[in-house]
C-alpha cells in the first residue's frame, strides 16, 4: 500500500520509497526512512496535501509524493 491510500488517523510503518524518482533523497532527508512509524493526521479537502506525523513533528507532503512511499498499516 502507498501512503496516499492510508486513511486519516491511521498509523503505518514506512517500508521504502520509489528509488526511480528524484524525490527519494529529499523525502529521506525529512526523516522518512525505512522502518519509521508515522501516522496520517489529515488530508486536505481535495486530498492534497497530506499531513503526517513522523518522529514527533508534523509534515505536509503532496499526494504525488505520498504515492511514492510504500508502507504497511499498523
Amino acid at each position: 500500500m502507498t501512503l496516499d491510500l492510508v486513511q486519516a488517523g491511521a498509523a503505518a510503518e514506512l517500508l521504502d520509497i520509489d528509488p526511480c524518482n528524484g524525490l527519494r533523497t529529499r523525502l529521506m532527508e525529512m526523516g522518512l526512512t525505512p522502518g519509521t512509524h508515522l501516522s496520517v493526521v489529515r488530508h486536505a479537502p481535495l486530498g492534497d496535501p497530506i499531513e503526517i506525523k513522523v518522529r514527533g513533528y508534523r509534515l505536509s507532503i503532496r499526494k504525488q509524493e505520498a504515492a511514492l512511499i510504500r508502507c504497511r498499516p499498523l
